[in-house]
C-alpha cells in the first residue's frame, strides 16, 4: 500500500502530456504477467521466466542445476513470480516519472 501511495505522490504535478508520456513508458517496459505465467508453465524447468525478469544469474542456475532439485524449484517459484513482476514495474515506472521530470 506504501508504495502505491508514494507512486501517487510521485506523480503530483505532473502534467497530462507528461502522464501520457509515463504511460506509454510503462506499456513499452513494463512486465505482462500473463507472459511470465506462460513461460513458467511451459519452461518454467529451465527458467525461462526468470531470463524474462531479468533475473538472468538466477535462471542460468535453474537452468543448470534446476534439475537437482527434482524440479522442486520451478514449482516453488511460481509463487513468487507476481511479486517481481510489481517491484520491476514499479521500479519502470519510477524510472519513468524521474525521466519525465528531469526533462523540465
Amino acid at each position: 500500500m506504501t508504495t502505491f501511495n508514494s507512486s501517487i505522490q510521485s506523480k503530483q504535478g505532473l502534467t497530462s502530456e507528461q502522464l501520457m508520456i509515463v504511460q506509454q513508458e510503462m506499456e513499452a517496459k513494463a512486465k505482462k504477467p500473463l507472459i511470465a505465467y506462460l513461460l513458467w508453465f511451459f519452461l518454467g524447468t529451465l527458467g525461462a521466466h526468470r531470463f524474462y525478469l531479468g533475473n538472468t544469474t538466477l535462471a542460468v542456475c535453474m537452468l543448470l542445476f534446476g534439475w537437482l532439485t527434482l524440479f522442486i524449484w520451478p514449482l516453488v517459484d511460481v509463487f513468487f513470480i507476481g511479486g517481481r513482476i510489481r517491484a520491476i514495474n514499479e521500479q519502470v515506472e519510477t524510472h519513468a516519472i524521474a525521466q519525465v521530470k528531469s526533462y523540465n
